[in-house]
């Protein structure tokens, strides 16, 4: 077992060795990532070729182009990550097959009860867990830091063969064998080429997981059902992952130790085109990302939900992250479980704190008990927390973000040698992807727009007391869409929504062709991005009456009829067109308009309302968003 440790150790330090000297070697070069769309071949062996071909007219030969690639992407669409000085990379750029050169950015991490307090509790089953097999035999791929294969979370006892459809490798290095794969995690690889060294030295060069990220998000989205765990006597009970049976794949592409890992474009792309060949259903990525993801575009278009994290750069506003429309950005919620320290002083006074330990102590302090767990009644929840990232998107006014809340704060999940209780958005992200999970489970045809419709119009905006959602900061206020999305995720509801709002996979592809380089044809075929059928509507410029088009499928009962209720936004008239749809079996799917028309004439901050289809037995709510625009200079704030 020695000689096999040391063996991967040797191969691994050799592996930095050759990294150091590449980076020394390619002086001034920087990593940029090279975008050229669809595979035009389809072996993938031909897509490296054409690479290669492409940049060695612009080195001046294939040898250079060898040695400046360090990632072909080249199973879901076609790329390469290449060292390049900035003057490569503006004429690679202006060849007529690259559609974009953009430079490598570095990434970090977005760092028991929450199920339950979700409607999931796994001693009495809800309809969801029960007809989706608490989602055995889906396929969530993971985009982190590794995992901790050793954790209890992660046993596979009880599981079947691996699905026959699975196409991926468990990829051995430092610390990690063959055997480290199981029927529960089954499959592994890792990505380090383009990473700091500093970070490399002192991690693992395998899918293991240092960091203790990954595992803690991986086990938060899957893990199995584990008895009796705790943080040191905090949230006891019962761990378990949102789809507690379906299988997990790793794909290590963030790297360090400490609260926030660090990758890179060119690493998690690299993770996601092999994700996309390797045959997973759903991608958890609890990373902050600022740049369009082209690469999730290509996923979701293939039928891979991904699941990203918004943020925890709040409350301030147009800080959200991850705003791309085809992905699921998620906020973080807290629930309603807090950890309370009783102090009492010198004088007798007691205070009441969360989470404080004998090291807090002061000369003032003459007992501090030790902290205890409080659920349930006097807590306010689902509440935002005051961390979690904040619309409106920069990139992406006209689109509604993040699209939906989760549980992100104070989690209990797997980490190495135990569990620990973490807070963020990366708490909160795979939440949503366990959930994502059970819904592909249960209905295995829904695409990707459809499991986000699903997830989005069945949100709650109101708490347990039925009052509005708070959102923690200065000062709290009502949660409005940019804080929260659609509301906070109510995976129950989500199971049966009754409405959907589909979207086909090619109308992305005209959005996004205009979104990433300008071409002569965007204006001839592009309509305005807020046509684009997604469960909201933002209309941030609004100076007369503007209209926008939906439309919803039938996925309920055959015979149903809803009707339009709206919540207009102040200073804005709002009318919908039909107010009643009719379905049946020969109609199952309908077209409406909403119009909206100025009632205020003033330079305004936005403003919110909402659209509910509903009948006596289902509602179906997108949030709005609406500014009105008067004049062309104004500050753009939320």
């Amino acid at each position: 077992m020695e000689v096999h440790s040391c063996q991967h150790r040797l191969v691994s330090l050799l592996l930095l060795c050759f990294w150091m000297l590449f980076i020394r070697a390619h002086g001034s070069r920087k990593l940029y990532i090279a975008y050229l769309g669809d595979r035009k071949h389809a072996r993938p062996d031909d897509v490296v070729a054409s690479h290669h071909d492409t940049l060695s007219s612009v080195l001046g030969s294939k040898d250079e182009s060898l040695s400046s690639i360090i990632y072909n992407y080249k199973h879901g669409f076609s790329g390469f990550a290449a060292m390049l000085t900035a003057e490569q990379a503006e004429q690679l750029a202006e060849l007529p097959e690259v559609i974009s050169v953009q430079r490598s950015r570095r990434y970090r991490t977005a760092t028991t009860r929450s199920w339950d307090f979700l409607g999931l509790d796994y001693q009495k089953p809800s309809e969801l867990l029960r007809r989706s097999n608490y989602g055995q035999e889906i396929i969530i791929g993971v985009i982190d830091t590794g995992i901790w294969p050793e954790s209890r979370s992660f046993s596979d006892e009880g599981y079947g063969p691996v699905p026959a459809r699975w196409k991926g490798v468990c990829q051995v290095g430092e610390g990690w064998g063959s055997n480290n794969c199981s029927r529960k995690i089954i499959g592994a690889r890792f990505y380090h080429a383009g990473v700091d060294e500093d970070d490399l030295k002192i991690d693992y060069l395998s899918p293991r997981d240092v960091n203790g990220h990954g595992t803690h998000t991986a086990s938060t989205a899957a893990g199995s059902v584990v008895e009796a765990v705790s943080f040191h006597g905090l949230a006891a009970g019962t761990a378990r992952g949102g789809a507690p049976r379906a299988r997990i794949a790793v794909y290590k592409s963030v790297w360090g130790r400490g609260g926030a890992g660090s990758g890179n474009s060119a690493t998690v792309l690299a993770a996601i085109d092999d994700a996309m060949h390797d045959g997973v259903d759903v991608l958890s990525l609890s990373l902050e990302v600022q740049e369009n993801s082209f690469g999730a575009l290509h996923a979701v278009q293939k039928g891979i939900t991904v699941v990203y994290a918004a943020g925890n750069s709040g409350p301030v506003p147009q800080v959200v992250g991850n705003t791309a429309p085809w992905v699921i950005t998620v906020a973080a919620s807290k629930i309603d479980r807090s950890f309370q320290t009783v102090i009492t002083l010198g004088d007798k006074t007691q205070i009441v704190v969360g989470g404080a330990n004998e090291n807090h102590l002061s000369p003032h302090v003459a007992k501090i008990e030790p902290p205890r767990t409080v659920t349930g009644e006097g807590i306010l929840a689902p509440k935002v927390a005051a961390f979690s990232s904040r619309g409106p998107s920069v990139d992406y006014p006209d689109i509604i973000k993040p699209d939906v809340a989760a549980p992100g704060s104070n989690i209990l999940a797997a980490v190495k040698n135990g569990y620990k209780l973490e807070s963020g958005t990366s708490m909160a992200t795979p939440h949503v992807a366990g959930i994502v999970a059970l819904l592909k489970a249960l209905h295995p045809d829904w695409s990707p727009a459809a499991i986000k419709s699903a997830v989005v119009t069945t949100a709650s905006v109101t708490d347990e007391r039925g009052m509005p959602i708070l959102a923690e900061g200065v000062p709290r206020k009502i949660a409005d869409p940019f804080d929260y999305g659609s509301g906070n995720i109510n995976p129950n509801r989500a199971a049966d929504p009754g409405l959907i709002y589909d979207i086909d996979p090619t109308d992305y592809n005209k959005f996004f062709a205009c979104t990433i380089k300008t071409s002569a044809s965007c204006n001839a075929t592009m309509l305005p991005r807020y046509h684009l059928n997604l469960p909201s509507i933002a209309v941030p410029d609004l100076r007369d009456q503007t209209t926008v088009s939906r439309t919803v499928t039938n996925v309920g009962e055959v015979n149903a009829v809803y009707h339009a209720e709206i919540q207009c936004p102040p200073g804005v008239k709002m009318v919908v067109e039909p107010s009643v749809l009719v379905f049946d079996a020969a109609n199952k799917v309908h077209t409406f308009k909403v119009s909206f028309s100025p009632l205020w004439k003033l330079q305004g901050d936005y403003t919110f309302g909402s659209l509910t289809w509903h009948n006596d037995k289902k509602s179906v709510r997108i949030p709005i968003a609406v500014r009105i625009t008067i004049q062309d200079f104004y500050a753009d704030v939320a």
